[in-house]
């Protein structure tokens, strides 16, 4: 694992631990490449965050201004999407996808196909009552970001967001393309439960779990996010009105998340996992990556750890997610 925590008039607390290969024991870095998992969804709708600033699209329009054939499409907005309040069925729950996905996890999914295991399902429940994290939500706007601009979504992302944001090392990926220095990451989401190196399998979900960063990068990213510096003050405001998720101690806003007061979002994917998180009542950043996504005890290794670190340095605010 790697972990970083800053926090103004402190030292900067920046280590790496274990090995990044078990074949040859090379050392973890904080300087490597990292796949970041859903944690790709806070510039996601960033990106479409900065089209509503510019009068491209308003959060109340429905998707099916945009995408057609959408379960409920005519109900279901932008903000619904983005809060994770559509009813849209998660298309990685997907009985026929985690078949296909386990049978070949280098096999490239298309976005038309990713978005057909989920349609197959009606939607859960009418849109904006209820939240239900699912990965639909993110692809259907990314496809609203290409429809808005004409630009293929990674493009988008870039010019308008990684670039306005400073971040050098933070990308989108066409393929499975994983630039060295990196981690190798471990699962055992395998057919027979055995634990394989993911390091290039399909990442899943471009828009919604793709991206590949940085612990220094990711570290700017946080307190960017939190602090809306992309962002006008109002749909800054609007993004951090955070709704019930039914989980304690955490809300929804639109693409980001508050945990016990820390802002930001987490990821995980078969391999890796990531906690990026601001804590804006100390201007405090925490980013830790692991490279195996292997629950310990019933629970997500990245939130273990997150849970750890901040149970030391902020005790009124420990970051955690219960089992749900």
């Amino acid at each position: 694992m790697t972990v970083g925590l800053w926090a103004p008039g402190k030292a900067g607390y920046v280590r790496a631990f274990g090995t990044a290969d078990t074949t040859t024991n090379a050392p973890m870095s904080p300087r490597f490449n990292m796949r970041i998992g859903s944690v790709t969804k806070t510039f996601t709708v960033t990106a479409l965050l900065r089209l509503v600033d510019h009068k491209q699209v308003s959060l109340d329009d429905p998707i099916s201004t945009y995408v057609h054939s959408v379960p409920n499409d005519n109900h279901i907005t932008l903000r619904h999407l983005a809060q994770m309040r559509s009813g849209l069925f998660n298309y990685l729950l997907d009985d026929d996808f985690i078949k296909d996905y386990v049978t070949d996890p280098h096999r490239t999914f298309t976005t038309a196909e990713m978005l057909a295991y989920s349609f197959k399902h009606p939607a859960a429940f009418p849109a904006g009552s209820q939240f239900q994290y699912s990965n639909t939500n993110t692809l259907l706007l990314a496809m609203v970001v290409e429809k808005a601009t004409g630009l293929p979504f990674d493009r988008y992302v870039t010019r308008h967001v990684l670039k306005p944001a400073h971040l050098t090392y933070t990308f989108m990926p066409k393929g499975t393309e994983f630039p060295a220095p990196h981690a190798h990451g471990y699962t055992n989401q395998t057919a027979n439960h055995s634990i394989a190196d993911t390091t290039h399998w399909n990442p899943l979900g471009g828009p919604s779990g793709a991206m590949i960063s940085t612990l220094y990068d990711l570290r700017s990213w946080a307190s960017t996010l939190a602090e809306g510096t992309l962002l006008s003050k109002a749909t800054q405001a609007e993004r951090l009105t955070m709704k019930p998720t039914g989980l304690q101690g955490i809300g929804y806003g639109l693409g980001v998340f508050i945990n016990h007061g820390w802002i930001g979002h987490n990821g995980s994917l078969p391999g890796y996992q990531t906690v990026m998180v601001y804590l804006p009542a100390v201007k405090a950043t925490l980013v830790v990556h692991t490279t195996s996504d292997i629950d310990v005890r019933g629970k997500a290794l990245g939130t273990k750890f997150a849970k750890t670190i901040t149970g030391i340095v902020t005790p009124k605010n420990v970051y955690d997610i219960k089992a749900s």
